[in-house]
C-alpha cells in the first residue's frame, strides 16, 4: 500500500469506509480540490419526477472567464459497485436534468443568496463573462449550456472508466486519496482544470508574455519514438488521451513532443473529431491531415518537458523556437 514520509514520519493510505467521511473531507476542501475560480454548492435535493436522484453538489466554473459552466458533483468511494452508484445517478440526473431545471435553478439561487461570499463571486464571473444579472446567468448555464459530471473518488478503476465511457454526458474523474498519522491526515490530489491553470499561472509568472484560458486552442503530447512513427505519422491521430469536458470543443490542433534523445515539439497537426477512446473515459484526437513538421522546439528548461498533455496556443506555438517561449 502506497504510503508518505514527511519529517521521518510515516503517513499510511487511509482507506474511507463511509461515504459520509469521505464528503466531508472534499466539501471542507473544496476551494483547493476545484479551485479558486469555482463556487461549490452544497446541496442535497432530489430532483425529476418520475425518475428520481439527488447529486452530492454542484460547481459553478469560471476558469474560462467568458463562458462559465455548471457541474454536477458526485463523491464516492471505490469500495461501491461503480455501474449501481455512479452510473445509476449520471443517468439517472441526465435523464432528469432539463425537467427540472427550474427546481435547480430556484435553489442554486437561493444558496447563493444566502452565502454572500460566493454570491459575490458568482456577481463578479457573471459580470466578467457579460451577463446582466444573476438570473440571466442561471438561465444560461442550466438551459443553454450542456451540464457536465465531476467524479471525485479516492481510487480511480478500470471499471469506473468503462461506466462513464457509457454516459452521454461529458464527465471528469479527480481522484483524491488521504494518507494519516495518528489523527492527522494529509491528502493528495490533482486539483480540477489543473491543467488549464497552471499553464496560464506560470506562463504570466515567469515569461514576458500572458496567456488567458481563451486562448488555449492546442493540446501538446509526449510522445516516445515507437508510438510517434506508428500512430501520430502512421495512423493520423493519437488516442487514450485524458481531455477535462472544459477543453472538448477548444482543441483545434495537436502537436508532439518527441522525448529524448529528440526532446522536442516536431509536428502539429489540426484536429479533425474528438472521440471517446474505447471502454474508456479517455479520447482518440482524428487529424485533418498527416502532420507537419515545425521547428523542432527544442527543450531548454528543467521541469519544462511536458510528462502528460498539455495546453497552449496555436499562435505562440507557431511563433516559439524554444520550449520555455510556450510554457
Amino acid at each position: 500500500m502506497e504510503t508518505l514520509l514527511l519529517n521521518n514520519q510515516t503517513y499510511r493510505y487511509h482507506e474511507y469506509t463511509l461515504e459520509k467521511d469521505f464528503e466531508k473531507v472534499i466539501v471542507e476542501n473544496a476551494l483547493h480540490v476545484f479551485g479558486e475560480k469555482t463556487i461549490y454548492i452544497d446541496i442535497k435535493k432530489r430532483i425529476g419526477d418520475s425518475i428520481l436522484t439527488i447529486p452530492d453538489g454542484y460547481l459553478i466554473d469560471f476558469t474560462f472567464p467568458e463562458d462559465p459552466r455548471l457541474y454536477i458533483i458526485e463523491n464516492e468511494i471505490s469500495s461501491h459497485d461503480p455501474y449501481k452508484h455512479i452510473g445509476s445517478q449520471l443517468l439517472k440526473f441526465a435523464i432528469s436534468y432539463k425537467a427540472s431545471g427550474r427546481k435547480i435553478k430556484s435553489f442554486l439561487l437561493e444558496h447563493l443568496i444566502e452565502n454572500p461570499s460566493s454570491l459575490k463571486k458568482a456577481e463578479s464571473g457573471l459580470l466578467e463573462a457579460g451577463y446582466r444579472n444573476i438570473d440571466a446567468f442561471l438561465e444560461n448555464i442550466i438551459f443553454e449550456k450542456p451540464v457536465a459530471a465531476i467524479v471525485v473518488i479516492d481510487k480511480a478503476t478500470d471499471e469506473l472508466e468503462n461506466v462513464l465511457s457509457q454516459l452521454s454526458m461529458q464527465t471528469a474523474i479527480i481522484e483524491f486519496q488521504s494518507f494519516l498519522f495518528g489523527s492527522e491526515l494529509i491528502h493528495k490530489f490533482t486539483p480540477f482544470n489543473a491543467e488549464i491553470n497552471e499553464v496560464v499561472d506560470r506562463t504570466t509568472r515567469v515569461t514576458s508574455f500572458s496567456l488567458s484560458p481563451k486562448d488555449l486552442d492546442t493540446v501538446i503530447v509526449p510522445a516516445k519514438e515507437e508510438g510517434f512513427e506508428r500512430v501520430f505519422i502512421g495512423e493520423n491521430r493519437w488516442h487514450e488521451i485524458r481531455i477535462g469536458p472544459a477543453m472538448l470543443e477548444r482543441i483545434k490542433y495537436i502537436a508532439a513532443y518527441q522525448v529524448a534523445p529528440v526532446s522536442a515539439i516536431t509536428h502539429i497537426a489540426e484536429v479533425a473529431s474528438i472521440e471517446r477512446w474505447k471502454d474508456t473515459n479517455k479520447y482518440v484526437l482524428n487529424f485533418k491531415e498527416p502532420a507537419k513538421e515545425i521547428g523542432p522546439i527544442e527543450l531548454d528548461g528543467k521541469g519544462l518537458a511536458p510528462q502528460a498533455p498539455r495546453y497552449t496556443s496555436y499562435e505562440r506555438l507557431i511563433k516559439a523556437t524554444k520550449l520555455s517561449q510556450i510554457f
